[in-house]
């Protein structure tokens, strides 16, 4: 990951939902491995990816470390320049207690980068009184002048040549004080530590109002709970019509509050997309009239920023900066200082792809035809074409395609069915099928195996028109237990079934084998062990017949033999 950009991705924590991609109006992000990772040098830092990641895996770059360095070096004071939304997202704190809260951090001083805001709107009416047909675009915008440059080439002359209100304010910071000052910029911008990155000689580092909240609660600090002194202002005064800024709109009414500009046409476009609706396909020659653009990349203004906690309505958060606003009828000039600054394209050239590669890739994914093409933007991009191309230039990868991970799987789950030696068949609550395999077809008759030639799977089937013990699954369905039955008679067939749960109480699958075969070679074996029985039961009764008879025999002649010697040895006697 790039912890020096100001957007980064945390890999263990992306998971896979492309969320991401389907926002970035660019489509800087890159997925590789399943991890959506921005690149830098596509990205406009507008934050949208920041904003939308369910599992906050876009981190932005704190920089309250730096910041901190900074601080630690006494003998360079750092001063802090705060943007004017800062009322809209700390409501209800008086500026006194946030300028002495920032004193607690260690800043030597607080001021208004709207200050800057109306250097930059005063040099601008000067501009715009003398400007006769064409377009300008406001430079005060990060996000938006990245836009035009990388994306809208053409129109990069167009963006006004001053410093944003941000680099006019640390620049007049420096020439008010010293120019070996540091400046740290406070705001609602995720693209502002571009500009810090890009100017390092006006702003050293750029933090979030979020970022600030969060260091607040590390430091122990409760703003709004906190002892004020006469120190406690901004220094360089407080700012009046600069404060508008942060709001739509806001620049265009301090532009033409200068007066001199009444021919011009103002023009407030906020959001990337709709300056993209405005000026993408647009020639800037074709434009014959004086046109001013207040470019915002945010909806609604700076005071809906990446970097806001947006703890408040919308209308609520304008409100607060328009009832901060000090607004004469009649603005004076603000000076001569020089914040002139000259933009230079950058355009990110699409790579030349030949319609012959984009069908190549297509196919890849299994989108052979147009009528495979869907667009379902389930993948991040808003057609399969422009997929393609991603997949092309190494931004995406196959399994971002909803369509092909589901035919993959398809193809994976019928393979499998196909080579399992049993019966298979998947059913939902109203017992219709999902899927089956050809071995599940051929235990039920001619008329199945008929409706699965038809229709491989018998997907929308109804169980209870195929099989008789169809109460099983529903007992199982209702139950949520699984079920087995080691012998079931259907018929002439004998079925061992073993129903199982997918998804309890909703799907439910079964695997089914035809075990009549093994019981009619059970029965047999049982048969012929029952004779050998029978016989070796014979033989020993025969035998043991036979030994009685012997052995009766044996018994008579033992006997006819002791009597015979008993009465002979008697008859010895008596003659002696």
């Amino acid at each position: 990951m790039n912890h020096s950009y100001p957007i980064y991705t945390a890999d263990a924590e992306c998971q896979d939902c492309f969320k991401c991609v389907r926002h970035c109006p660019v489509k800087a992000i890159k997925v590789e491995d399943g991890h959506a990772s921005v690149i830098s040098e596509l990205c406009i830092a507008c934050g949208h990816c920041v904003e939308v990641c369910p599992a906050h895996a876009k981190k932005v770059r704190v920089d309250i470390d730096r910041t901190r360095q900074l601080l630690a070096q006494s003998e360079v004071p750092v001063y802090a320049s705060l943007a004017p939304s800062w009322i809209s997202e700390f409501k209800m704190l008086p500026k006194e207690n946030f300028i002495a809260a920032l004193h607690q951090l260690g800043f030597a001083g607080v001021s208004e980068t709207a200050i800057g805001a109306q250097v930059v709107s005063s040099q601008l009416a000067r501009t715009l009184r003398d400007f006769k047909k064409g377009v300008m675009v406001s430079s005060a915008c990060p996000v938006t002048v990245d836009m035009i440059r990388k994306y809208i080439p053409e129109f990069t002359p167009a963006i006004t040549s001053v410093l944003s209100p941000a680099l006019t304010h640390a620049r007049m910071l420096r020439e008010e004080f010293d120019s070996e000052i540091s400046v740290v910029f406070i705001g609602p911008c995720i693209a502002k530590k571009n500009e810090a990155d890009r100017h390092p000689d006006l702003i050293n580092t750029a933090i979030l109002f979020s970022s600030l909240i969060d260091w607040f609660k590390e430091e122990g600090i409760d703003p709004w709970n906190i002892e004020t002194g006469p120190e406690d202002k901004f220094i360089l005064g407080d700012a009046e019509e600069g404060a508008l800024y942060p709001i739509e709109g806001g620049m265009n009414q301090t532009l033409a509050a200068h007066g001199g500009c009444d021919h011009i046409n103002y023009a407030c476009i906020s959001g990337v997309p709709a300056l993209f609706q405005a000026l993408d396909g647009l020639r800037p020659e074709e434009v014959k009239e004086p046109v001013f653009i207040e470019a915002l990349a945010c909806i609604g203004g700076c005071v809906h920023g990446p970097g806001t906690k947006h703890v408040s309505p919308g209308l609520l958060e304008r409100l607060r900066v328009i009832s901060n606003t000090s607004m004469r009828s009649v603005l004076p000039d603000r000076g001569t200082l020089n914040i002139a600054q000259n933009y230079d394209a950058s355009a990110q050239n699409d790579t030349k792809i030949s319609l012959q590669e984009i069908k190549q890739a297509l196919r890849r994914v299994g989108k052979i035809s147009i009528e495979d093409e869907l667009n379902c933007g389930g993948c991040g991009y808003d057609t399969c074409s422009n997929f393609a191309r991603a997949l092309i230039d190494g931004k995406a990868e196959l399994n971002m395609c909803v369509s092909y991970l589901r035919k993959m799987a398809q193809k994976k789950s019928n393979a499998i069915l196909r080579c399992v030696p049993a019966a298979v068949v998947i059913v939902d609550s109203n017992l219709k099928l999902i899927e089956c395999n050809q071995r599940f077809a051929d235990l039920f008759g001619e008329e199945t195996q008929l409706l699965y030639e038809a229709k491989p799977g018998m997907a929308g089937a109804d169980l209870r028109r195929l099989v008789p013990f169809y109460g099983l699954f529903a007992q199982t369905l209702n139950s949520g237990e699984e079920l087995k039955r080691d012998m079931l008679r259907i018929d002439k067939k004998l079925l061992s079934i073993n129903i199982f749960n997918i998804d309890p109480r909703q799907v439910v699958g079964a695997m089914l084998f035809d075990v009549t075969s093994t019981e009619f070679r059970r029965e047999q074996i049982a048969e012929q062990a029952r004779e050998v029985i029978n016989k070796n039961l014979t033989t020993v009764q025969d035998i043991a017949c036979k030994l009685g008879e012997h052995m009766a025999e044996t018994e008579i002649l033992l006997r006819s033999i002791a009597t015979d010697y008993a009465e002979h040895h008697i008859e010895e006697i008596v003659t002696k």
